[in-house]
């Protein structure tokens, strides 16, 4: 999208145009939900969390400043919900896990497999001890880890989703690649 277009369609969108919010669902959705696809790697838990991202632009497009592009702003909306997600998720399964201990009730959630349309049967097991390794990592080195190398977008435009420098970015991403490497090994060690 040029400068100019994605300029008419925030005004568009700022004076809510018929049209205008459906036209910016058409051209983002699929970003949006493979970024959160990527993060999630659960379908459902992806498709919930595309609806929030264009639900909070719709809410609150408005406040944008243009400071940055829509879609670094869309990025930073659509990561800031996956992680608001991975926490409720790991606070909801602390709470299960106590009351499984204090035997006050019982769990009836199942645990969450993976279910990425990418993922070939034979290396579903693999792709979910990568996919529990990449959750584990610092949040920062997390998102840059997963939008270089599974959305495939540029340090400069990871730096600029995330505020930081581009060499903050690099390091990061070296980082992340150098914790999975070790984590994995170790992994694969015990077995």
């Amino acid at each position: 999208m040029n400068e100019v277009s994605e300029k008419v369609l925030i005004s568009q969108l700022v004076d809510n145009a018929e049209g205008a919010f459906e036209c910016f669902v058409q051209q983002y959705q699929h970003l949006v939900f493979n970024t959160s696809l990527n993060f999630l790697a659960i379908k459902e838990d992806a498709e919930e969390i595309t609806q929030d991202v264009f639900v909070e632009v719709y809410k609150s497009i408005g406040s944008f400043k243009g400071e940055s592009t829509l879609k670094t702003w869309v990025y930073r909306i659509a990561i800031t919900k996956c992680l608001e997600f991975l926490r409720k998720a790991k606070r909801k399964k602390r709470f299960a896990f106590m009351v499984s201990i204090g035997n006050i009730g019982e769990n009836s959630d199942e645990p969450k497999t993976l279910d990425h349309p990418g993922v070939l049967a034979e290396n579903h097991e693999r792709t979910e001890i990568l996919y529990q390794q990449i959750n584990r990592l610092p949040d920062n080195q997390r998102i840059a880890f997963t939008l270089y190398n599974m959305d495939g977008i540029s340090y400069k435009e990871i730096s600029q989703t995330m505020d930081l420098s581009v060499s903050s970015v690099e390091s990061m991403i070296f980082r992340a690649k150098k914790n999975l490497r070790k984590k994995l090994f170790n992994y694969y060690k015990k077995t």
